[in-house]
């Protein structure tokens, strides 16, 4: 068979199975309301969950930073690509976080696979739990060490693996701190106390947690009160920006500094987008209102859904899945949201589980009651329509 015809019978076979992608094509800046494909939509699927990637003072940030510095880096922080701004940003991302020092990255992909890849060893063992994100479960593959997974928040297979992973030199237990998909909450008061009766490291990926869980929205070591050994981060959702970072020890960020091959060999990010995401970590901890806010829309979002009998996955979170099944209904799903004027793409597999397909709603803090109202119809309506008669 040629190359070509065998990618397009797999191609096609993607759409028979209601698991192909295209892009669309974003007009406008990320507000609750959107231009995509000439159409007005209603953004319900957008991580920017503190509606600071349009803020006036972070866009001014940027320019004032570009008409200095330029639009690139230019090379690794390591060599030409490190300026005042990326080690002001790390400064205030530690302070924020309550930890004594952070490392910059260009991406959360990369902090992920940076950080697990350069600390586990061949002799050593990571636990993982089995909703990890991609980006953990790259950092593990790219990693010496042996993986083992755990059931999703089973602390009793958790523990389970660590008894067996005993005989490892050293053992990482590795989970998401908001699960990107089903908006949940890792339990971690749990993992850390496995993880000092079993000896263990545990690496946090709070992603979708900083900026909006805990009394200052430090994450979700805040929203427990407990402390884990090593905080992976992004600046691409809460905090609007683009980039990634890991917070810990003075210790662990000299050693990721000299280790971590996706720090070393990356080009750094662009001095204006350090200098936007900075004003915006000093935003978000001067305008708690915000975060008060996107908390009150996501429980009346998720309240009002389940009242109409939706499946609604998640707790406490803006992230708002809605459980439809198969890859095909939630694709004819989202296309009939997308009728009513919301935008909510379906997921599908390998994204999440077969049979599992959902629509993953998101909340920014500058929706209105009305933009709650607008999803909880479109939703009513789309059912209306895709339901068999």
């Amino acid at each position: 068979m040629h190359t070509r015809d065998w990618l397009m019978d797999a191609t096609e076979q993607l759409k028979a199975e209601g698991k192909y992608r295209q892009l669309q094509t974003m007009e406008s800046s990320p507000s609750p309301i959107v231009t995509i494909n000439g159409r007005h939509y209603l953004m319900a699927a957008s991580n920017n969950y503190l509606s600071l990637a349009a803020d006036e003072r972070i866009k001014q940030a940027a320019i004032d930073a570009i008409k200095t510095y330029g639009v690139g880096s230019t090379g690794s922080r390591l060599t030409t690509g490190n300026t005042h701004h990326h080690i002001e940003l790390e400064e205030s991302i530690a302070r924020f976080k309550g930890e004594e020092a952070c490392l910059l990255f260009s991406s959360g992909y990369l902090a992920n696979v940076g950080v697990i890849s350069s600390l586990v060893g061949k002799e050593d063992c990571i636990l993982s739990d089995e909703l990890n994100h991609a980006s953990i479960i790259d950092g593990c593959r790219l990693s010496k060490g042996k993986t083992m997974i755990y059931q999703h928040v089973n602390m009793k297979d958790l523990e389970s693996k660590l008894k067996e992973s005993q005989s490892y030199k050293r053992r990482f237990i590795v989970t998401d701190g908001v699960f990107s998909m089903d908006g949940n909450i890792a339990p971690l008061p749990n993992i850390v106390e496995l993880a000092k009766k079993y000896d263990a490291f545990v690496i946090v990926d709070d992603a979708h947690a900083t900026g909006v869980l805990g009394e200052s929205g430090r994450g979700t070591c805040e929203y427990y009160g407990v402390n884990v050994d090593a905080t992976i981060g992004t600046l691409s959702k809460a905090i609007g920006a683009e980039g990634g970072f890991v917070v810990g020890s003075h210790q662990l960020i000299d050693y990721l500094r000299n280790k971590a091959r996706t720090f070393i060999f990356q080009t750094g990010l662009p001095p204006a987008v350090a200098f936007a995401a900075n004003r915006a970590v000093k935003m978000m901890e001067q305008d708690p209102e915000r975060r008060r806010r996107l908390y009150q829309l996501q429980k009346s979002l998720r309240k009002k859904l389940r009242n109409l009998d939706f499946h609604v996955l998640g707790e406490d979170t803006p992230i708002i899945p809605v459980l439809i099944g198969g890859a095909k209904e939630a694709v004819h799903f989202a296309e009939q949201l997308k009728e009513f004027g919301v935008f909510a793409p379906a997921i599908r597999p390998p994204t999440v589980p077969e049979g599992m397909s959902r629509i993953r709603l998101t909340v920014m803090a500058s929706f209105t009651e009305e933009h709650i109202e607008m999803i909880v119809k479109a939703f009513e309506k789309a059912r209306t329509v895709t339901t068999p008669k």
